[in-house]
């Protein structure tokens, strides 16, 4: 055989094929994204039933203060889940993780988590609150009968912002939940709760 047709067909020493390459980034970035979402759900789990009680009660209530709209909702909802504190973070690998309550005519009747998951080139951490007024039936019964309830799959789901909260009144309610997001300055607008899954615990 030619020496220099074996040169130009054979791999030169020291290289690696693409589809290794990516083989070894897989098994790389797996530890990170498991680490991540561990992190990210350490740091805001814990809290005890009393403590979530009272955290939800306190953020609806900065909710209602900051929003007319939110406010007259919580009259008319049949349901809401408030999450008062959900962490997101992440390193390459990102998610989000929060814990909240299931409210009822005024009392708590159950307790939910909220999880999501993201990828892509991303660093930092942030905190935020969310909650979800269930307005129909449906939106009731699909989140007490289901397994985890994941945003964007069974009931609509829309999150209000200030544009949208100024046009929104209770002659205007066509979709099954509306869902706040806010921090402490008030409705966030950059965040979205699209494939967050939300699910029962115990407490």
């Amino acid at each position: 055989m030619n020496p220099l047709s074996r040169t130009r067909t054979e791999p030169r020493v020291g290289t690696i094929s693409p589809h290794r390459r990516n083989a070894m980034a897989c098994l790389l970035l797996t530890p990170l994204a498991a680490f991540s979402l561990s992190a990210v759900s350490t740091a805001a789990r814990g809290a005890t039933a009393d403590e979530l009680d009272k955290a939800a009660a306190q953020a609806l209530q900065r909710l209602y203060q900051s929003s007319a709209v939110a406010a007259d909702l919580g009259k008319k909802a049949k349901a809401i889940l408030v999450f008062p504190n959900v962490i997101k973070a992440g390193l390459v690998f990102g998610g989000s993780y929060g814990e909240g309550v299931l409210n009822k005519k005024g009392g708590t009747v159950d307790y939910y988590n909220s999880v999501s998951a993201s990828w892509g080139w991303q660093a930092g951490a942030e905190s935020y609150g969310y909650a979800v007024f269930l307005v129909s039936d449906k939106a009731v019964s699909y989140l007490e009968r289901s397994k985890g309830w994941e945003i964007g799959v069974g009931p609509s789901v829309v999150v209000v912002n200030e544009g949208m909260a100024k046009n929104l009144s209770s002659s205007t309610l066509k979709e099954d939940a509306y869902a706040f997001i806010f921090d402490q300055r008030g409705l966030m607008v950059s965040l979205s709760i699209e494939g967050t899954k939300i699910s029962r615990i115990k407490r």
